[in-house]
């Protein structure tokens, strides 16, 4: 069984950026970053696949980048010029067995989910 710990939230002002972090206990094919904001749906930010295949969704395109660290077993979210419709609970979430790559996507379905980290970004 994956396990998944999310660090590195917290309070930003606008234009602001974060880098956040998760913590995981085997390596997957396919990991996401998901973010869910109050009185919203959940919704895929961006995913990476084992051979470093990223996708991103159209509101992360541009400031948001996706990337992991296997030899420190580490998924990371990179947030640039955030703004206050980016304040959600951030999610990772991984896929043990993706294959081809373009099924890694921020659409597709996750089994494993860590329990998430606050930003919260201020105008």
């Amino acid at each position: 069984q994956v396990q998944l710990a999310e660090s590195g939230g917290g309070s930003v002002q606008g234009g602001g950026s974060l880098r956040l972090s998760c913590a995981y206990t085997y390596i997957t094919d396919c990991m996401a970053w998901f973010r869910q904001a109050p009185g919203k749906e959940r919704e895929g930010v961006a995913t990476i696949y084992r051979s470093g295949n990223t996708n991103y969704a159209d509101s992360a395109k541009g400031r948001f980048t996706i990337s992991r660290d296997n030899a420190k077993n580490t998924l990371y979210l990179q947030s640039n010029t955030l703004n206050p419709e980016d304040t959600a609970m951030y999610y990772c979430a991984a896929e043990p067995f993706v294959w081809p790559a373009s099924m890694c996507h921020p659409g597709r379905t996750f089994t494993y989910w860590g329990r998430g980290t606050q930003v919260t970004v201020s105008s």
